[in-house]
């Protein structure tokens, strides 16, 4: 069985004159899951977005990339061709030459961000980031995916201060990552690794049914080690951790939505819409309606 391998998921903005001048903006935010043997990079994206591997790009913005599965390469005008892989983040800079690409025999999973302004001019001229430093190692990491994903679904929704909303969600995405890569030595555990892969599968496919036994085979670990050592790092059983999922995301799209609540359980592949009511009151106290109007007072 194959995880992470739901659709292609990106959003481009439109930025206007007053969002700029908040000091950051965010041009375009996605996800594309590139299977083995497929091509790459979709011809979804804009002209001065697309490239070919081979030729690479210059583009006018940043972009932080995110690997959460596969392998592929990396280069630039400063970076030699570099093989990276799951748990790397690629940091693109405006005006710079640049090029990367999934390998055939393994595909990968890719997160984006791309955003310009004077904020993060000057975060890059005291040094936080810089070209002589593209490539970090972060980890597999469930809160790095949580934030990429929020900030897909905030630039969808494309509310009232959309970009300012975007904007702290790109420095809470560079705070994590330097962060995560100054420590990355001291949490490097092999087993802790599994298990941050373990809960991004999760995340990822929180919309569908997933086999517990099939997620630690995927990872090379046996079930009952798998199940021991998940409870232990999150305190949660793999399947009930997986429920806790559903709830959390069933509670966002309740009260950031106008999804019926029908709609909520079926998006969410509940057995049944019976079901959901009785799960959801269960574990919350209130119904699904209940919930929702206490967030409309």
């Amino acid at each position: 069985m194959r995880y992470n391998d739901f659709g292609i998921d990106f959003k481009y903005l439109l930025v206007n004159d007053k969002d700029k001048k908040f000091g950051l903006t965010v041009n375009t935010v996605g996800f594309q899951p590139i299977a083995p043997h497929t091509l790459y990079p979709s011809t979804d994206h804009p002209k001065n977005y697309y490239f070919k591997p081979g030729k690479g790009r210059i583009l006018s913005e940043y972009q932080i990339v995110y690997i959460s599965k596969g392998k592929g390469y990396f280069s630039s005008a400063s970076t030699r061709k570099t093989s990276i892989s799951k748990g790397q983040v690629m940091l693109l800079f405006p005006g710079q030459w640049h090029t990367y690409c999934p390998l055939k025999d393994t595909g990968w999973n890719e997160y984006y961000i791309g955003f310009e302004g004077k904020i993060i001019d000057t975060i890059v001229a005291n040094g936080f980031i810089s070209p002589d430093n593209q490539l970090l190692n972060v980890g597999v990491n469930e809160d790095l995916v949580n934030l990429f994903s929020t900030a897909i679904r905030i630039a969808k929704e494309d509310k009232g201060a959309t970009q300012q909303y975007l904007a702290g969600i790109v420095f809470n995405i560079l705070g994590a990552i330097l962060s995560l890569a100054q420590n990355i030595n001291f949490e490097s555990r092999e087993s802790a690794q599994k298990i941050e892969r373990a809960k991004i599968i999760m995340i990822e496919n929180v919309s569908k049914n997933i086999d517990i036994k099939g997620i630690a085979a995927n990872l090379g670990i046996s079930y009952s080690l798998f199940r021991r050592v998940f409870k232990e790092y999150t305190g949660y059983a793999p399947a009930q951790y997986f429920q806790e999922l559903k709830l959390r995301t069933a509670k966002e799209l309740l009260a950031e939505t106008t999804h019926s609540i029908k709609e909520i359980a079926y998006e969410l592949n509940f057995s049944s819409y019976e079901y959901f009511l009785s799960f959801f009151k269960k574990r919350v106290g209130v119904t699904p309606l209940e919930y929702r109007n206490m967030g409309r007072i």
